[in-house]
């Protein structure tokens, strides 16, 4: 004989917040939740006391309870983590606001659509990335930041310096760039040369 779900509550509100908890805890409570835990902290992040004392109680047929999902994780990646943590648990999922529950095929269906679109975003940013990079490497630009000066304005630093015309600093004054910066183009002149001179 399978026993009655034992329905535990999370409810959640942010640092800062003016709101409290009661809302929350009045449709848990409503909802038939036997306990319930309540946390102030950010829904970004992982790193919640009361939620990870929550997922480490669950046993098997347990159901989480939320008012609302976002009171979960604001984060659609770090929901779907925690979806899989009260999973492995052997526990379901319900929200009341968006009536989801995975303790029925119609809402284990719904979590599984989100898990793709999640799965299939990342993908999509991956792919991006690479044609990106690809992109960048056949116009012969690597990673990194955008040169702040042009070559032209490497080659006219560099000679002034290596000349004694003007100094390192009045250059990086000139130029808006750090001595450090100056620095390396001259020694990169000064080797360019010596290169030439081999």
């Amino acid at each position: 004989m399978t026993r009655e779900p034992y329905l535990i509550g999370y409810a959640r509100v942010s640092k800062g917040d003016d709101q409290s908890n009661a809302a929350q805890r009045r449709a848990l409570d409503a909802a038939g939740c036997k306990r319930v835990f309540e946390e102030t902290a950010s829904g970004g992040r992982w790193d919640r006391p009361k939620l990870l004392e929550m997922i480490g109680q669950l046993r098997d047929g347990d159901v989480v309870v939320v008012w609302k999902l976002d009171r979960l994780s604001r984060s659609l990646k770090d929901m779907l983590h925690i979806m899989e943590r009260i999973e492995l648990a052997g526990a379901g999922f319900r929200s009341l606001t968006e009536a989801i529950d995975t303790t029925t095929a119609a809402g284990r269906m719904m979590m599984q659509m989100v898990g793709s679109f999640a799965e299939f975003e990342r993908a999509m940013i991956r792919e991006r990335t690479s044609a990106g990079l690809a992109q960048a490497r056949a116009e012969g630009r690597i990673g990194g930041r955008r040169r702040k000066l042009a070559e032209k304005q490497r080659r006219e630093i560099a000679e002034s310096v290596v000349s004694g015309r003007k100094s390192g600093a009045e250059m990086a004054r000139l130029y808006g760039v750090s001595e450090p910066t100056v620095s390396r183009i001259v020694a990169a002149h000064r080797q360019d040369m010596q290169a030439k001179l081999a």
